[in-house]
Order: structure tokens, then sequence, then C-alpha cells
């Protein structure tokens, strides 16, 4: 699969350490969790927010679907995504998952300082 940063992005915040955020949506709060907790336990995340019922809206096999999904928010390092993403693809029962990632422009130093010691080490 390709990052899905563009190259000068991924490269500048890979070697910088830098924390990102994932958004990944799930069909029911039992996956999410199972989910979550797994990128957690194997320190492919430092931390997952579980936010339940949001409504989705798109385009699929060329008609306008709609589900009740729950939105999951992952703290990670670009460092990291790969691997994140590819546990989720193995353990995230749609065929095509949401997965995104943000880097951040600014946040608390020392919160970012745990996520970095939490994931990989």
């Amino acid at each position: 699969m390709s990052d899905p940063m563009p190259d000068d992005l991924a490269a500048n915040t890979a070697s910088s350490g830098a924390v990102i955020v994932a958004l990944m949506t799930a069909p029911d709060a039992a996956t999410a969790e199972s989910i979550a907790r797994v990128l957690v336990e194997e320190r492919l995340a430092a931390c997952c927010n579980i936010l339940p019922q949001v409504r989705s809206i798109y385009r699929w096999e060329d008609a306008i679907e709609q589900a009740d999904e729950v939105l999951v928010i992952i703290k990670t390092t670009a460092a990291g995504f790969d691997a994140m993403r590819d546990r989720v693809l193995a353990l995230h029962p749609y065929d095509l998952p949401e997965l995104i990632a943000v880097p951040l422009g600014a946040a608390h130093e020392p919160y970012l300082d745990w996520v970095r010691q939490s994931v990989g080490a």
C-alpha cells in the first residue's frame, strides 16, 4: 500500500518523531473496542478514543449509502503508521475501512512525549 501522506510530509514527520491522529470508523462499539485494545496492547497506538453513533453517508458500488458507525480516534506516531494500518486492515471487518491520518500542527509537548514513549517502545 502507498503511504497516505505526500512523500515530503511523510519523510519530515517520520524523521522528526511526529505524532499523528488517525481516524477510523467501525460498524459497532464492540468492533471498535476490540481493534482499539489490540492497537494499544501491541504498542501501535498510545491511546484510542471511541465516539459512539456517527452517521456516515457515502457512495459505495455506485449507490448512495448510509450507516450508523462508531468513530475511533487513534494517537500514534507517523513512523508507526504503516504497522498500525496493517494491523487495522487485518482486524477490520470492512472490505475498505476508513483509516486516515493527519499530522498535528501544535499540541501539548509533554502529551506528545507520552505518545512517542507509548508507541513502539
